[in-house]
């Protein structure tokens, strides 16, 4: 892919477009809003909840969204995808709704229950070592053995344009309520949500900041925007924000990262951890460790709330129950 042209980045008539493609199928979740998390954070949070989306997290507005354009011989390959489980899940679900097949390279260490959600949408699973292996060179293989049609997880404009459904629909619902928002923050692994969200905010919302949110270890996104290119993850690093763990920024994500974001923050495992537990008991939302790092950020003050209505993105909830319980006992 490196010796190839860099894709052009979608605009937001590929997102509105993107939203149209989805619209049957996806659910426009909605955003929620809790006094006690208000008083914590010192402003006005509007939660975007995406784990009661389909498949449980945002990827599957992506990767309807691009499995669905693949002409009818590309469909008739079927499709692969590299994956630790939204993505998957995703991807899966679309093919099974589309009706071709799908097969999942996933890392073996991911949360048993994304891998028995992939499974349940008729995927096959390839598993791998995620500390050893290079993911994206066993998905190529085996699209190239099978010629099926490579669904990457951000680096293309059908994803980015697909995840970017998401900001569109906070921008709609803040003026459907007569908001306006001082600020997104959105949580970045390869950075195709975020770069989608901040593509919409640039048009529809100029004056709002968008800020990208990793955990510590792996704030390869907020390094590399100090530093003005795409930054590399230590190899040693470990999290359990499972969802996140993307080794560099993508080439394409980050171009547009590094024009429309604001600035990236970095939250702990324990303010992580810190907000599952808050969205569980003030908002009804189960969270998975990846998909509450923004919340984490709004709510321990990494960034300042105060006085400023603030949209927090929680992208998902597939978390494993035991992992899930204990996080809930961490009082």
């Amino acid at each position: 892919m490196a010796n190839l042209p860099l894709p052009t980045a979608p605009d937001i008539e590929d997102v509105r477009s993107a939203a149209d493609r989805i619209a049957p199928y996806a659910v426009r979740t909605p955003l929620l809003e809790s006094s006690h998390l208000n008083e914590i954070s010192g402003g006005r949070l509007l939660i975007k909840a995406e784990p009661l989306q389909r498949t449980g997290s945002f990827k599957f507005r992506g990767a309807f969204n691009t499995v669905s354009r693949l002409t009818e011989e590309d469909m008739a390959h079927g499709v692969v995808a590299y994956s630790s489980g939204n993505h998957a899940q995703g991807v899966a679900s679309a093919a099974q709704i589309l009706g071709i097949l799908a097969v999942i390279v996933m890392p073996e260490d991911a949360p048993r229950v994304k891998i028995e959600n992939t499974q349940s949408f008729g995927a096959e699973v390839v598993f791998y070592d995620r500390y050893n292996e290079d993911r994206e060179a066993i998905a190529e293989q085996i699209a190239e053995v099978r010629s099926a049609a490579l669904i990457r997880p951000y680096e293309d404009p059908r994803i980015i344009a697909g995840q970017g459904t998401t900001g569109l629909e906070i921008a709609e619902q803040s003026r459907e309520r007569d908001i306006s928002l001082d600020a997104v923050l959105v949580c970045c692994g390869g950075g195709g949500l975020i770069s989608g969200c901040a593509t919409v905010f640039a048009e529809e919302m100029p004056e709002t900041d968008v800020y990208s949110v990793e955990p510590e270890g792996f704030d390869d996104t907020a390094r590399s925007l100090a530093a003005g290119e795409r930054l590399r993850v230590d190899p040693d690093c470990r999290s359990f924000c499972d969802a996140l763990q993307a080794p560099m920024p993508g080439e394409l994500t980050f171009s547009i990262n590094k024009r429309l974001l604001a600035g990236g923050l970095v939250v702990s495992d324990a303010q992580v951890s810190d907000a599952m537990r808050q969205a569980y008991d003030r908002l009804k939302l189960i969270v998975e460790p990846g998909g509450a790092v923004a919340l984490a950020a709004a709510l321990s003050g990494v960034f300042d709330c105060r006085d400023k209505t603030v949209a927090v993105v929680c992208s998902g909830g597939n978390v494993d129950a035991d992992t899930f319980s204990r996080v809930l006992g961490e009082l």
